[in-house]
């Protein structure tokens, strides 16, 4: 894997502590597939500002002392099972994330994120 890579999130995705979720943002209260951990902490970073060599350093300082040595193994891992399930896209340059993928769905102004997917549903189709 090229680790120069930026990734990015797919996916709209809820944060209730530490559990990470899909979400539909048109039927949020309909329980979203909790993720792994591992799965919620790559899919919450994958920001598109990010390579994933950035990733691994970040979550490799995220330990006193040493990190555990199959760390980049684990964090290349999950990014690529991620991307094979298209919920972060790999891309050689930095990315904006749209309005509806930029944070957590707790933390969005629901309309206006139904509003700008809905334009780029139309946009795509």
């Amino acid at each position: 894997m090229d680790t120069t890579q930026y990734l990015y999130r797919n996916v709209i995705f809820s944060k209730k502590g530490k559990t990470i979720s899909l979400i539909d943002i048109d039927k949020p209260e309909i329980q979203g597939q909790e993720l792994e951990p591992w799965f919620g902490v790559v899919l919450q970073l994958a920001d598109g500002k990010h390579s994933v060599e950035d990733l691994f350093n970040f979550l490799s300082g995220q330990y006193s002392g040493n990190a555990p040595s199959n760390l980049k193994e684990t964090v290349l891992s999950v990014v690529e099972r991620l991307a094979e399930s298209k919920l972060i896209v790999l891309t050689d340059k930095p990315t904006e994330l749209p309005y509806y993928l930029s944070a957590p769905y707790e933390f969005l102004d629901i309309e206006k994120a139904k509003n700008l997917l809905k334009k780029h549903r139309a946009n795509v189709n």
